[in-house]
């Protein structure tokens, strides 16, 4: 059964930004689809199974922007 995720990645402006963190994020494991929004910080993402969140902010940070923890 898929799971839905959403997370705050800051430094997102633009469609572009957006194409990237999505396509860095949709190379993990047990993730089937990432929709990003710049216009409010987010990241959405629809998965198998636990989702592992460093591995996330890593794939986040590869592409260039950052993931805020969760509060």
């Amino acid at each position: 059964m898929s799971q839905q995720t959403t997370l705050t990645v800051e430094g997102m402006t633009c469609g572009h930004c957006e194409a990237a963190v999505a396509k860095a994020v949709k190379t993990l494991p047990g993730v089937n689809d990432v929709t990003a929004s710049h216009e409010q910080d987010q990241v959405v993402i629809t998965h198998e199974g636990e989702l592992n969140k460093e591995e996330v902010k890593q794939k986040v940070a590869d592409a260039g922007y950052t993931m805020i923890p969760e509060q």
